[in-house]
């Protein structure tokens, strides 16, 4: 396997080590920004017990909330695949964007112009300083792989994806696609 390197819109997937972090367990990563001042990053398979609604009372929607990653978790975030209906959207890779005027997202939601099909939200973000993301890749606390998903990651079961990029990795990796969350309750 040809090691790659960070870049945004590539997926960082926790190695199996990663075992006593619990915001980045069984992680994977989508890699929003990356470059010589430091990474960001959304957590895709970490769903929070809420949803939009509990924390804009006035907008009557179910849309989940996931929990983004450590840094800054009492901020919304969200990444989408409509930056023809969300203006100053930022491209991070193959049709996926990262936040936009919100007061837009709001109108979206509330005119069921916009589904969770193309949207999702995150409180928190992942994030690396200078180095900081290659000294863990270095530690082997992180697998880097394509988004071979492409925009179609917004819409992926959070369930089974660590899992399932486990099972994409093969070889050792098979094992701990069906190894408890934590080993030592084996």
């Amino acid at each position: 396997m040809i090691a790659l390197k960070p870049t945004k819109g590539h997926l960082l997937v926790a190695e199996p080590s990663i075992i006593g972090d619990v915001a980045f367990n069984r992680s994977v990563v989508l890699l929003a920004d990356h470059s010589e001042k430091g990474s960001v990053g959304f957590i895709l398979n970490k769903i929070l017990d809420f949803n939009l609604k509990d924390l804009i009372p006035e907008l009557d929607s179910d849309f989940k909330i996931y929990n983004g990653g450590p840094v800054e978790q009492d901020n919304l975030y969200f990444i989408h695949k409509v930056p023809e209906l969300i203006p100053e959207s930022i491209e991070i890779a193959n049709g996926i964007y990262w936040g936009g005027d919100f007061d837009v997202v709001i109108d979206l939601i509330r005119k069921g112009e916009i589904s969770e099909k193309q949207i999702r939200f995150f409180l928190g973000y992942s994030g690396w300083e200078a180095e900081q993301l290659n000294e863990e890749l270095n530690s082997h606390s992180w697998i880097i792989t394509t988004n071979e998903h492409a925009s179609e990651v917004i819409e992926r079961p959070y369930i089974s994806f660590w899992k399932d990029k486990m099972m994409q990795l093969g070889g050792d990796y098979l094992l701990w696609s069906n190894a408890p969350e934590n080993p030592t309750y084996n």
